[in-house]
């Protein structure tokens, strides 16, 4: 540390006053900051008990309808940033509400968007034409620039999680969005078409490849199968319990370019031990109970609850029942960047 007299520290001060007037900044003042020892965290550890927020969500209902508001949504804002409509610093999180009845107009936006479904059955979401039926647990896609539009025309309310990368989108200032003219895009296509052209480990003979999945719709009850039928190969890893990744079938990396999904379950009485990554990471759990530490915070949880670990917070996972729950971060963008780090504490 240097030590420096304050003629000196006045001088400085009337020399970063005399450059300001050009719109330049001495870089010394500030390179701490910019270039850290280890990553700052931008946002902080946050928990939303779903069952005292889910009575607010119903009450939404009546506030507006679905039309009027486009998306009726509660969004998730981490307490570290208030106002941003921000979960984390690259990514929006938020729970939608759909009633018996009711269509969410469709549009399309160069955001990508992902969403797992809460609760209640019933309703669909139609992307570029298909529609797919929605269920309890179930990973559905809505890929950068596709029409797409919800409906319920069931007779209970359903509930998603949506995330999106709405923050890194626009701060990278290339944000779009198009309504179209009608509240509903024609159906073009057959319920399920995806499935038989890539969901059996093999493409089309003329596929045309896109930078995003071609599932749209990761059906809870066969990712949930895949993942239980894991648990009888192995032992579970000491940070993690047992982990799959969500996958784009063509390529084998994520199903979008910008938000890596992942299914996580930790057998009843696990405890993992403790790992911190340079990702920012969403959980939604889907069944079964336990308590996360994160940092210095501990959040008791149970099925439908929301949580958020920020950037090289330490976590460490304790499971009251055999637990299942969605994971979503932005990651992908960090790997070829080399940012992408995960460091083990115990």
């Amino acid at each position: 540390m240097y030590e420096i007299n304050q003629n000196v520290k006045d001088s400085r001060q009337q020399y970063y006053q005399h450059i300001s007037g050009q719109n330049l900044t001495p870089l010394w003042e500030s390179l701490h900051h910019l270039v850290p020892q280890t990553p700052n965290a931008n946002c902080a550890p946050a928990y939303w008990n779903y069952q005292e927020i889910r009575p607010l969500l119903m009450e939404s209902g009546n506030v507006i309808g679905a039309k009027e508001a486009i998306r009726r949504v509660l969004v998730l804002e981490n307490p570290a940033l208030r106002g941003q409509s921000s979960i984390t610093a690259t990514l929006y999180a938020g729970l939608q509400l759909i009633l018996p009845g009711e269509v969410a107009p469709s549009h399309r936006h160069n955001q990508s968007a992902l969403r797992f479904i809460v609760e209640g059955k019933g309703a669909f979401t139609a992307v570029d034409g298909e529609r797919t039926p929605m269920h309890t647990g179930d990973f559905i896609l809505t890929p950068q620039w596709r029409w797409h539009d919800h409906g319920n025309p069931g007779s209970e309310p359903v509930v998603w999680l949506d995330g999106l990368d709405l923050p890194l989108v626009n701060l990278l200032g290339c944000g779009f969005a198009e309504d179209y003219p009608e509240d509903q895009q024609p159906v073009t296509r057959k319920e399920g078409d995806y499935l038989p052209r890539y969901a059996a480990n093999m493409l089309p003979l003329r596929h045309q490849r896109g930078n995003s999945s071609p599932i749209f719709n990761y059906r809870y009850d066969r990712s949930r199968e895949a993942l239980h039928d894991l648990t009888r190969m192995g032992d579970p890893d000491e940070w993690e319990g047992y982990k799959l990744r969500y996958v784009n079938p063509v390529t084998g990396g994520y199903p979008m370019p910008s938000m890596g999904a992942f299914l996580q379950l930790l057998p009843k009485g696990f405890a993992s031990r403790v790992a911190r990554s340079t990702d920012s990471t969403i959980y939604h759990v889907v069944e079964g109970a336990g308590q996360v530490t994160i940092g210095n915070e501990t959040f008791h949880f149970s099925a439908k609850d929301i949580f958020v670990a920020p950037t090289w917070h330490g976590c460490r996972f304790a499971a009251a029942k055999t637990r299942c729950y969605s994971v979503f971060r932005t990651s992908r963008f960090r790997k070829p960047w080399g940012c992408s780090a995960k460091h083990v504490i115990n």
